[in-house]
């Protein structure tokens, strides 16, 4: 599967907005748990695969997906969040407190 690029169509849009296009990298399997486990640091590929408990082949796909869309850098070290993946897991850390008062029925806020 292809990593869409803005003003071409992604999956749940036909226009291309980057919205919708981080949405589709974003939701495919195994994305987010990559950039989670990359929160505190970079990790090598074995230890990524093991912290993500993933197959070497879906992680590749990921990996290749979360690069092409700017968020995870390859180093000597390993994988790393990039200073966009950082920003974009700040933003979801905003997501993750909203959807934590919604769950709970109290009201989000502003």
């Amino acid at each position: 599967m292809n990593v869409p690029k803005p003003g071409r169509p992604a999956r749940g849009s036909s226009t291309g907005r980057p919205i919708m296009v981080v949405l589709d990298v974003l939701g495919r399997r195994g994305a987010l748990r990559v950039l989670w486990e990359l929160r505190d640091g970079p990790l090598t590929f074995r230890a990524l695969q093991e912290a993500c408990e993933t197959n070497p082949g879906s992680l590749n796909a990921r990996l290749k997906d979360l690069r092409e869309l700017g968020t995870v850098a390859h180093e000597d070290g390993g994988y790393r969040l990039s200073d966009s993946g950082r920003s974009l897991m700040k933003t979801l850390n905003s997501l993750q407190t909203w959807s934590e008062h919604w769950a709970s029925g109290a009201t989000p806020k502003s």
